[in-house]
């Protein structure tokens, strides 16, 4: 008996553990979604404000940061130059990233 019970208390400590390690994991994938959103947002309307890409430049932004699952918040363009802020919900707490994108200087 005192080796089950030592095992159950192993295994109780790894779940504990696992458990613990899961938040911090999902939050950096999530982080990383939002980078990559906030990326491909300000390229596409980079693009689009370029006229390499047909359509309205902060438009695009959003369709491509929406299949991120983020939503543009902030969309600027100075000439070719975009800037966009995206954001995202990570349960109760929204994140966001900002990102510009625009010919080489």
């Amino acid at each position: 008996m005192p080796g089950a019970m030592a095992a159950t208390g192993i295994v109780a400590a790894a779940a504990v553990l696992a458990a613990g390690l899961a938040i911090p994991g999902a939050a950096a994938v999530a982080g990383q979604r939002l980078a990559s959103a906030a990326d491909a947002g300000a390229l596409a309307a980079a693009d689009t404000a370029s006229g390499a890409v047909p359509g309205i430049p902060c438009d695009r932004a959003a369709e491509v940061a929406a299949t991120f699952g983020a939503v543009v918040e902030a969309c600027d363009l100075d000439e070719l130059v975009a800037t966009v802020t995206v954001s995202i919900r990570f349960g109760p707490v929204a994140a966001r990233a900002s990102a510009r994108a625009g010919p080489p200087t």
